[in-house]
């Protein structure tokens, strides 16, 4: 896994937390994030292979890879 800042991290843990909201595939902007500022974080953590992101009419949804999951794991959040 690459490295990812603190503040990607910070974002990944806040979409996790609140993936059971959303079946486990939160929408981006939903509950968590949505900024400009955070499609970059959702860049890093796509290409350090944490998240996939699918399109459904304009609404971006995050799913957990594996990493993502384990990553998750770590911090006390289990995904489903």
């Amino acid at each position: 896994m690459a490295e990812i800042t603190a503040r990607s991290l910070e974002l990944f843990l806040d979409y996790a937390r609140d993936a059971g909201n959303w079946g486990g595939t939160p929408l981006v902007g939903g509950n968590v994030g949505g900024s400009r500022e955070d499609n970059g974080n959702l860049t890093q953590l796509k290409q350090a292979g944490l998240i996939q992101t699918s399109d459904d009419d304009g609404d971006v949804f995050i799913h957990f890879t594996a990493a993502g999951a384990a990553l998750a794991a770590k911090h006390d959040i289990e995904l489903s």
